[in-house]
């Protein structure tokens, strides 16, 4: 949004004779604001369409995570199989960390297929990430222990790690950008929690597996071949998310981008597109550079939000399994059962959550999550401390009860931060900055923290302190509910839906 526009219209509202004096300066400056759209330039998907899009983006995403997830629940076994040479206070640590190294890559992974989803399409790359997913998965379940080739095993599941990392990279900006740019702009937020739905569904299915496998062979049987079966079953998933994802037909948001950039390049006599977004100030698709110097500012709120997002997150869904066995000695399949539990209560209303912030606003469901963890994660960790299972899942459902208005109201929320010509890249690039740096570290942090600091409360008060940057990110974000994404004209479900934005806007005339 231009700022001088926004400046003139603010004036407006602060001084309406400045209107009467220039109205022409006004005309043009609300016409940057809110462009006036033909019929013809309004997207309409019907509802089958955006429910096979949305239908296949979630389950690729849930069987990326279900990959990703795997590790998660199995990071004390992979601790004692990788790292048996090792005490067995290190154990632990050293599994964590190599969790956490993957995270590395995966800025890596975003800048480079962001950029590419913003060149060649969402499809494509999004069927690439599954590939690259799944393959790294399978060769886990597949590399000796280290009682048999000492040191190559450690080395060999961190190069599969990195390459996990560098996979996901480019999953969630993708998956994100997808389903925002197929759904309707009143509907955004109900379909975006269809992602979130597949990320639990995904984390729900690995340690549901985990849990199945652990009550049927034993422990012993578990950390002896057990492992390996969860990260076996990834390559064939893999194949079938391959499979729905290269059924998908590109965003319409995506198709109409592409197109308006061949006329600009058509009509400058052959130009590059992207000459031509630099002569309208816009940034070049795909160069990475302009992306992150055009889009600074909101680069860093992109950065912040997801930063006390995903360290609530993991703290929750992946580091506290850790936390009951470590911490609590709760045997496997109990601290699994649990987990579960609380996820599948989760599960259960995260697109009741994705439907009120299409109503409310994204910024209020926003600011109870946020405001949520910094009141009750305290309180919610002196319950789970208390050991019984009544206790402890009462304290994750507090937990959760804050998570899950994030995890319903961000994937929504992100996409709209950034212009069409830049999303892909522009998302991944940001999101997968602050998860490297601060959510896939959250478990060894938390782990670090609870030892050095000699108390297990350390967890939540680096959660707290994570909510307070949340609060802040919160309030400086633009409410986009039911508005266009930047850089693409209205979304709508029907034809109908079309013509009466239409008729809206000869009612309202500049």
């Amino acid at each position: 949004m231009d700022a001088e526009a926004q400046d003139n219209d603010g004036s407006a509202a602060r001084d309406p004779a400045a209107r009467r004096r220039h109205p022409l300066l006004f005309r043009v400056a609300q016409a940057k604001l809110r462009p006036r759209w033909r019929l013809s330039e309004i997207t309409v998907t019907e509802e089958p369409e955006i429910r096979r899009a949305v239908r296949a983006a979630a389950l690729g995403n849930a069987m990326e995570w279900f990959d990703y997830g795997i590790y998660a629940y199995l990071a004390v076994t992979l601790g004692e199989v990788f790292y048996s040479g090792a005490s067995e206070g290190t154990r632990t640590m050293l599994s964590l960390a190599t969790f956490a190294i993957s995270f590395a890559v995966r800025p890596l992974g975003g800048a480079f297929f962001g950029p590419l989803g913003d060149r060649v399409g969402r499809k494509q790359v999004l069927a690439l990430t599954m590939i690259l997913m799944a393959t790294a998965t399978f060769s886990i379940g597949l590399i000796p222990s280290y009682d048999t080739i000492g040191l190559w095993a450690p080395l060999l599941l961190i190069v599969a790690r990195l390459m996990q990392g560098f996979s996901t990279g480019g999953e969630y900006g993708g998956a994100a950008t997808f389903i925002a740019e197929y759904a309707p702009d009143k509907r955004r937020g109900y379909y975006g929690s269809f992602l979130e739905m597949g990320t639990l569904a995904g984390y729900i299915g690995a340690s549901g597996l985990v849990l199945v496998l652990t009550a049927g062979i034993g422990e012993d049987a578990m950390a002896s071949w057990g492992w390996r079966i969860p990260f076996l079953i990834g390559g064939p998933l893999g194949a079938i998310g391959l499979y729905l994802r290269l059924r998908l037909e590109e965003t319409p948001a995506f198709v109409k981008s592409e197109a308006g950039r061949a006329t600009v390049a058509e009509v400058t006599g052959g130009a590059e597109p992207v000459e031509a977004g630099k002569a309208e100030g816009k940034q070049a698709p795909g160069e990475l550079r302009r992306i992150v110097a055009g889009q600074r500012q909101t680069m860093l709120l992109c950065i912040a939000l997801v930063a006390a997002y995903n360290v609530a997150n993991y703290m929750l869904l992946t580091y506290m399994p850790t936390y009951l066995t470590e911490v609590l000695d709760w045997p496997r399949a109990e601290q699994l059962a649990v987990v579960i539990a609380t996820m599948v209560a989760m599960i259960s209303v995260v697109t009741l959550v994705g439907r009120a912030n299409d109503r409310v606003g994204r910024k209020p469901l926003l600011m109870i999550g946020m405001t949520g963890f910094l009141v009750v994660t305290a309180p919610a960790y002196v319950l789970v401390r208390e050991g019984s299972v009544l206790a402890v899942f009462g304290g994750m459902l507090l937990l959760g009860g804050s998570l899950i208005c994030l995890q319903g109201t961000m994937s929504a929320t992100l996409p709209a931060l950034f212009p069409t010509e830049i999303r892909y890249g522009s998302l991944a690039i940001g999101y997968n900055v602050s998860v490297a740096v601060f959510g896939g570290t959250t478990p060894a942090v938390i782990e670090g923290l609870v030892h050095v600091l000699d108390t297990p409360m350390a967890a939540a008060y680096y959660t707290m302190a994570f909510a307070v940057v949340g609060i802040v990110s919160v309030s400086l974000l633009t409410e986009t509910a039911g508005l266009p994404l930047q850089g693409s004209p209205p979304a709508v479900a029907t034809a109908a839906e079309a013509e009466e934005v239409v008729r809206m806007q000869r009612r309202n005339p500049l």
